[in-house]
């Protein structure tokens, strides 16, 4: 079985436990290393006895830079007891960091995989700071053999762009986990609202946009309640000035507290009409370029998107005539798009998307086998491996 060293920036963080589960179902041995932002652990990850690399906070650059150091400085003993892994990822920049210095532990002949699935502001600039991270970057990134991101817009509009790596890629978009040899229909929508009833919008997920916060609340009050916001996640509050009390004030806005990805997808997107799948959090740069998660949850459970028309989430509705799609990030514009909306007009939209091959929305155990497969081809110890190969 290949053997897979996952260097990341967040223990908690419920997408690097799906991407463990996604490892491991495609068959491979997972060691686990990483930060702590937050208590605790995501359900499962408790068996892996991930090794603590210290803590670090949100939006603390300097402090994480430290505890990046002295976690580099301190990773000989901490992988003492560790089997030499077959290929080495860093999920984020940091953490690629960590994984050079971990083969040099181990062997210069163990591949590395850089993971990355966002662009931080921070490498963009033309400051002295972002020019020094690019350039870390491209120093850390020749030592990679795969670059593994979640969107095309990614590679288009920052690697290739700023020639940061001229490694292969891997393209892996946020699609929804289902641990089964093929996805199944799952037919259990919300029942469209009676007259008297409000539309519900869902906004799951990392809730870190501001904007979002305040557009959505301006556009409820407007439409005077024929619309209702359900906030799930984990919210980010050092972006936010006093996220639980302005939802508590908000008289069409709710929020229900963290969710189990992928577990509870079904019960949260089965209760709501619209998925929010807009994010201003990198205006103009990051969020324009990605894919969320939320994009691919809400189609997969029939909750129909809402997205800015000029980015990537749009340009993937666009090409499938799918989605509502806004040019303007402003209430008036919200409610131009979705006000007017009725039974008949939301059904056929609906339809589209229940239409739409499963695979377009879901990560089964042929793409984790293929995941693996693909790692296993870089270490030339596995590349012949029967057994991967047949995946």
């Amino acid at each position: 079985m290949l053997r897979v060293l996952y260097f990341v920036h967040d223990l908690a963080d419920p997408a690097v436990r799906r991407r463990v589960m996604m490892l491991e179902a495609g068959g491979a041995i997972v060691t686990l290393a990483g930060f702590r932002r937050a208590p605790g652990l995501p359900a499962g990850l408790e068996r892996l006895q991930p090794i603590d690399l210290g803590r670090t906070a949100d939006g603390k650059f300097v402090q994480r830079l430290k505890a990046v150091a002295a976690a580099a400085v301190a990773l000989g003993p901490k992988l003492k007891r560790v089997s030499r892994p077959d290929v080495i990822i860093g999920r984020n920049l940091e953490m690629l960091a960590l994984a050079v210095r971990a083969r040099s532990l181990f062997s210069a002949e163990i591949p590395i995989v850089y993971e990355c699935l966002d662009i931080h502001r921070l490498m963009l600039g033309e400051n002295g700071v972002s020019r020094s991270m690019r350039s870390a970057e491209r120093a850390l990134g020749r030592k990679a053999s795969l670059l593994l991101t979640s969107s095309p817009a990614f590679v288009r509009e920052y690697f290739r762009r700023f020639e940061q790596m001229d490694a292969p890629v891997t393209l892996l978009q946020n699609k929804v986990l289902e641990l089964v040899e093929q996805p199944s229909s799952f037919d259990v929508h919300p029942a469209l609202p009676a007259a008297d009833e409000p539309w519900t919008i869902g906004w799951f997920g990392a809730l870190r946009c501001r904007k979002s916060l305040g557009l959505l609340a301006e556009f409820t009050r407007r439409m005077e309640g024929r619309f209702e916001i359900v906030l799930r996640g984990r919210p980010a509050y050092s972006e936010f000035s006093g996220f639980d009390g302005f939802v508590t004030a908000e008289p069409f806005m709710r929020f229900e507290g963290a969710y189990r990805n992928p577990e509870d997808l079904p019960g949260i997107y089965g209760t709501v009409h619209f998925a929010w799948a807009i994010d201003f959090f990198e205006e103009g740069l990051n969020s324009n370029w990605l894919l969320p998660n939320r994009l691919f949850e809400g189609c997969r459970y029939g909750a129909v998107p809402v997205a800015m028309r000029r980015t990537e989430t749009g340009r993937f509705l666009s090409d499938r005539h799918m989605g509502f799609l806004i040019d303007d990030a402003s209430p008036r514009a919200l409610a131009e798009c979705l006000g007017s909306i009725d039974r008949d007009a939301y059904a056929q939209m609906r339809g589209k998307i229940l239409a739409e091959d499963r695979s377009t929305w879901v990560c089964d155990l042929r793409d984790c086998r293929a995941l693996v497969a693909r790692l296993a081809a870089l270490s030339p110890e596995k590349a012949g491996d029967p057994v991967l190969q047949a995946a």
